[in-house]
C-alpha cells in the first residue's frame, strides 16, 4: 500500500473517530479536515457496516448495508433539521420509536431501537433534555426587558439597597408521571391512574446570592395568599426586595396594587415578559423539585408534603446549587446587570 493511500485511510479514520468516538457535529468535523458532509456520511455508512476495516480503500468486507450514506445524511438533517410534526407525527420529540417508524415508512428500513440508538450516536447525535419556549412569546418585548426594564430595576434595587428575588408557583401532583420505570423487556408499562389524585401548590424565591425561600399554599393561590409570601419575603430580607415574577392575575389585582402602594416603595414588582419562563431561574427549584420526587414512593398527601419539604429544605441548603439556576444560557443576563 502506497503512501497516500495510507494518509487517506487515517484521514478516514481520524474523520469517522472524531464523530463516533468524541462526539464532534459533523459540519465542524466536515470543515476542520476540508471534507464534504456527504463524503463523511459515505464514510460512516462503511464503518457501520464493516467496523474500521471497511474504511479501507478497496475493501468492502462486512454486512451489507442497509443505509447508505445517502440515507444517513437525510436521518442526520430529519433529526438536526426539523420535528417530528413535520412528518405528521403528533409529538415535538424525536423519541427512538418515533425515529424507528420514520424508517420504516420512508426508507423502508427496519431496525431495532437499540441499532437506532447506535447509529445516531454514530452521527454524533445523543439524547438530551430539551428547552422549551414558548410560540407566544414576543421577541421584542423580550428584547426590552432584557436591554431596558430590568436594568433600569436592578439601578433601583441598589439605590434602595434591595434584596432581588425570583419568585414562581408551582403544583405537584401524585399523576404527574415524570422520568422512567421499570418492566419488563420490549413491553413499555401502564400507568393507570387510580382516579385518587392528589396534590400540592407552592410558591418559591431565589435570589442571586443564592438565597431561597418557599412556602406551601392551602388549596390555590390568591392575592391574599401572595402578598402574605411577600410580607414574609420582606420580613425576612429586613430591608426593601425587588421581586420579578410573571403575569399571574393576583401579581397585579387591585388587592396586590392597593397593598404595594401601602408599602411605601419597600416591595417593588417587575413583570417578565408573557411566555418567558426560561428567564426565570426559580423555574429550576421545581426542575430539581419534581425530578427528584419522581424517584420516591409515595402513597399519600401527607407523605407527598413531607418528601416535598425534604427536598425543598435540602435545595435551600445548597448556596452553590441555587446560585448555579443564574448561570443557565437564559438566567446569564442577572448576573451581567449585576456585575
Amino acid at each position: 500500500m502506497g503512501r497516500k493511500v495510507e494518509l487517506r485511510n487515517q484521514k478516514r479514520k481520524e474523520v469517522v473517530e472524531a464523530i463516533v468516538i468524541r462526539q464532534e457535529p459533523v459540519h465542524l468535523v466536515a470543515r476542520i479536515y476540508n471534507v464534504p458532509q456527504r463524503t463523511i456520511f459515505d464514510w460512516l455508512a462503511l464503518y457501520r457496516a464493516g467496523g474500521w476495516g471497511a474504511l479501507a480503500e478497496g475493501r468492502r468486507s462486512g454486512r451489507p448495508r442497509k443505509l447508505s450514506g445517502d440515507d444517513l445524511k437525510w436521518l442526520y438533517d430529519v433529526v438536526t433539521l426539523g420535528d417530528p410534526q413535520q412528518f405528521q407525527f403528533a409529538f415535538c420529540l424525536w423519541t427512538l420509536k418515533t425515529l424507528r417508524t420514520l424508517l420504516q415508512r420512508e426508507l423502508g428500513v427496519t431496525l431495532s431501537q437499540s441499532s437506532i440508538s447506535r447509529l445516531l450516536h454514530h452521527l454524533g447525535l445523543s439524547a438530551q433534555r430539551p428547552l422549551y419556549k414558548s410560540y407566544r412569546q414576543n421577541p421584542e418585548k423580550v428584547k426590552e426587558y432584557l436591554q431596558q426594564r430590568f436594568p433600569e430595576a436592578v439601578a433601583k434595587a441598589r439605590e434602595l439597597g434591595a434584596e432581588i428575588y425570583f419568585v414562581d408557583e408551582a403544583a405537584v401532583r401524585s399523576d404527574a408521571h415524570r422520568g422512567t420505570t421499570w418492566g419488563v423487556v420490549g413491553e413499555t408499562p401502564i400507568v393507570e391512574n387510580s382516579g385518587g389524585r392528589f396534590g400540592l401548590a407552592l410558591i418559591s424565591a431565589v435570589s442571586p446570592r443564592g438565597l431561597m425561600r418557599f412556602s406551601f399554599i392551602a388549596e390555590r393561590m390568591t392575592s391574599t395568599r401572595f402578598i402574605d409570601f411577600l410580607t414574609k419575603l420582606r420580613r425576612d430580607a429586613r430591608r426593601p426586595i425587588l421581586v420579578i415574577l410573571d403575569n399571574a392575575a393576583y401579581h397585579h389585582s387591585r388587592e396586590t396594587q392597593r397593598f404595594l402602594a401601602e408599602q411605601g416603595g419597600q416591595i417593588q414588582l417587575l413583570a417578565l415578559p408573557a411566555y418567558s419562563p426560561e428567564l426565570n431561574p426559580d423555574e429550576q427549584v421545581w426542575n430539581h423539585l419534581k425530578g427528584r420526587l419522581a424517584v420516591r414512593p409515595i402513597l399519600s398527601k401527607e407523605e407527598m408534603k413531607r418528601h416535598v419539604h425534604s427536598i425543598l429544605c435540602s435545595i435551600q441548603k445548597q448556596v452553590a446549587l441555587v446560585k448555579s439556576f443564574f448561570r443557565l444560557p437564559d438566567t446569564k443576563y442577572i448576573l451581567k446587570a449585576l456585575a
